[in-house]
């Protein structure tokens, strides 16, 4: 049986990861593009059944695919289309409605958002979760979390659906993505390539987020602002704290 082809459009390592954890318990095919011209090449080939797209993207962007999609049309029927941004303002939400847009799904979502919309769109059943046994109340000392023990429970809690080891799964693939994530950041100081560094910063505030780190969140906003505000002090700032944070996780 040919499992429906789910295309997903994101160039961020981390958060591609986070989306297909979140959907690989459903017999779908998830292909991952990048940019897209490769996103364009698995359209043509057929079968698409959804595309999620970002809509900050290196080269053309998300809003670029979808004037493609409504102006030259692939094979098939229309297919639905569902923004994953965290670019979702009024302004940016009116424009897509315009465009017929089937979904949008502000970052950072929830596996079940996730899940859920895959399934909406594909008229897959929903999952019976089970019911969750009744545990005794924790002893007053299991009660006094650290504040970063916390806000890694609420993270949990918030986006993996109370799923202690897909958290765990995808902070270990983000782990083993930051050398590489630094690495450009970096190379996009030196050479004050700031698109290149808001771009970066605009996907480690989602990945910080979903990894229980507000205040590292909050620190990708602000370098996101100044670079793309061209504030080249403020983003070696911003860029310096949030790198030694990344670096000793």
């Amino acid at each position: 049986m040919t499992l429906p082809r789910v295309l997903l459009v994101e160039d961020d390592a981390s958060i591609a990861r986070f989306v297909e954890l979140a959907l690989e318990e459903l017999p779908i095919e998830l292909i991952t593009c990048t940019n897209v011209g490769d996103a364009q090449q698995v359209l043509q080939a057929g079968h698409t059944r959804l595309i999620i797209t970002d809509l900050m993207l290196p080269g053309e962007s998300g809003i670029d695919l979808m004037q493609r999609l409504l102006h030259e049309p692939g094979p098939g029927h229309p297919i639905p289309v569902a923004v994953f941004s965290a670019g979702l303002t009024p302004a940016v939400r009116d424009q897509l409605g315009a465009m017929k847009v089937w979904r949008m799904l502000s970052k950072p979502a929830s596996v079940m958002e996730l899940e859920n919309c895959v399934r909406d769109a594909l008229a897959l059943p929903m999952a019976t979760a089970p019911n969750a046994p009744t545990s005794p109340a924790p002893a007053p000392a299991a009660q006094a979390l650290s504040t970063a023990a916390q806000a890694e429970a609420e993270a949990i809690a918030t986006h993996f659906a109370g799923d202690e080891f897909l958290f765990k799964a995808y902070r270990a693939s983000c782990l083993q993505q930051f050398p590489a994530d630094v690495q450009q950041g970096d190379a996009a100081c030196a050479a004050q390539d700031w698109p290149a560094l808001r771009r970066l910063a605009h996907s480690l505030a989602t990945v910080l987020l979903t990894l229980g780190h507000p205040t590292q969140s909050v620190r990708a906003r602000q370098l996101e602002k100044a670079a793309a505000e061209l504030a080249a002090n403020q983003c070696l700032d911003h860029w310096g704290k949030l790198r030694a944070f990344m670096t000793q996780l």
